[in-house]
């Protein structure tokens, strides 16, 4: 990203951050703590941000029509919010279909093909968002890295589970052999749940006796969906993204049954890595109660011998690199997956 167009997204940001802030402060539900061990921009943008507990609660589970609705807000929301950045990043963006499933395909402006490119699952809790409302997080990533982003428009929960959206994503990557792709020029990017599905979705095509790609790059992932880790518990009250109870348990079980929600696929902080997986890179930030499932998940790669990097930011919330799009902290992370790309890739 030029200078130009970093100065345009911190200057959009902090004017959001500022008119959020004022409208905090009148209505007193300033929730976040603020560290000043952080740059600036992000002390900003952490000052807008809300209690969760004030967010509405996921619906149960088979009420299809309160999950419908929901998921339009969230929607609507989303593009909205990302408009700014988006526009200032300026990528060519264009509707594909591979496998049978619909992609976004995110190109950087001057894109250079160099016959790589890097499948993105989406994050959303798994039942929330899509591929057009996460523009933000491929574009990004396109900017940073100069490649081109396969954005996944997989089917949310609870219209599928676990078992059909892992397979939409290993379609994608079947559909990319046929085009000629080799399997050393594809990395796999996902964030939040899509986090977890980049990672589960790797181990499935490893089972299956397919090639995996040549990296993993994990923002925030949600590798184990059950409230299972110290973190759930020690940053109950400090992350500002959700309440497990009130949002995310019910997300969950959307999108597993409780039986198969520690299968490797479905929460791969418990898969065998001793079988093999790619060179991967988790980055996540000390206010996220997801803390837990980045550590345990580095430490089940790391024990079998994996390549893998654990990159932590002090007083980073949930999928910084996006929220906090332009501060000192996501720039940062960006030019780390840049460095970790072109050296796997």
């Amino acid at each position: 990203m030029n200078a130009k167009i970093i100065k345009r997204c911190v200057i959009i940001v902090l004017c959001i951050a500022f008119a959020n802030y004022a409208s905090a402060k009148e209505t007193k539900t300033l929730f976040v703590h603020i560290p000043t061990t952080v740059s600036e921009q992000s002390q900003a943008i952490l000052r807008t941000l809300q209690d969760p507990s004030l967010k509405p609660a996921c619906p149960d589970v088979d009420d299809f029509k309160a999950w419908k609705a929901l998921q339009e807000k969230h929607e609507a929301f989303a593009l909205e919010r990302q408009k700014p950045i988006v526009e200032a990043l300026r990528p060519d963006v264009r509707k594909i279909e591979l496998g049978g499933v619909p992609v976004l395909d995110v190109r950087p402006r001057d894109w250079k093909n160099n016959n790589k490119t890097v499948v993105y699952t989406h994050g959303g809790a798994y039942t929330f968002f899509s591929a057009e409302s996460t523009l933000i997080c491929a574009a990004l990533l396109a900017d940073a890295t100069g490649l081109r982003v396969l954005s996944v428009d997989y089917t949310l929960a609870p219209n599928a589970k676990w078992q059909q959206i892992t397979d939409q994503v290993v379609s994608v990557f079947k559909a990319l052999r046929e085009q000629g792709y080799a399997m050393k020029d594809i990395a796999i990017f996902g964030d939040s749940a899509g986090g977890g599905l980049a990672a589960g979705s790797v181990l499935k095509m490893r089972d299956q006796g397919m090639e995996m790609p040549a990296a993993v790059v994990l923002w925030s992932p949600w590798s184990d969906i059950t409230e299972t880790g110290d973190s759930y518990a020690t940053l109950k009250h400090a992350d500002p993204a959700y309440l497990y109870d009130k949002h995310l348990k019910k997300a969950a079980d959307a999108y597993a049954n409780p039986k198969d929600q520690k299968h490797p696929y479905v929460s791969p902080v418990y898969g065998d890595y001793s079988k093999g997986f790619p060179p991967t890179l988790i980055q996540g930030g000390t206010k996220e109660i997801f803390l837990s499932n980045f550590i345990r998940h580095y430490q089940a790669l790391d024990t079998a011998g994996q390549t893998v990097k654990l990159d932590l930011y002090e007083g980073m919330i949930h999928v910084f690199q996006a929220a906090l799009s332009g501060s000192p902290e996501s720039k940062r992370a960006l030019a780390k997956i840049d460095a970790f790309l072109k050296q796997h890739l």
